[in-house]
């Protein structure tokens, strides 16, 4: 029995305007949001994306629909 592996072409996902507005906001521990920020440091979000925050959202910004149902899954804090 033989098998083949095939590798796919890389894909360039950043939009082609030049903006770098996030297409969606993710959930991350209100903790991490600033030294991220202020250092560059990378955070995890709820969904599992990594990456530094760059953006704060406005009201009205898309949510990231998998955070948004863990987050609404989580039990309720003081917070």
């Amino acid at each position: 029995m033989s098998t083949s592996t095939q590798t796919l072409p890389d894909v360039d996902t950043r939009d082609s305007t030049g903006d770098d507005t996030p297409k969606m906001f993710h959930y991350v521990q209100k903790n991490k949001i600033a030294e991220s920020a202020v250092m560059g440091n990378m955070v995890v979000a709820l969904c599992g994306e990594v990456f530094p925050v760059t953006r704060s959202p406005k009201p009205g910004s898309p949510v990231c629909p998998e955070c948004k149902r863990i987050f609404e899954g989580l039990p309720k804090g003081d917070d």
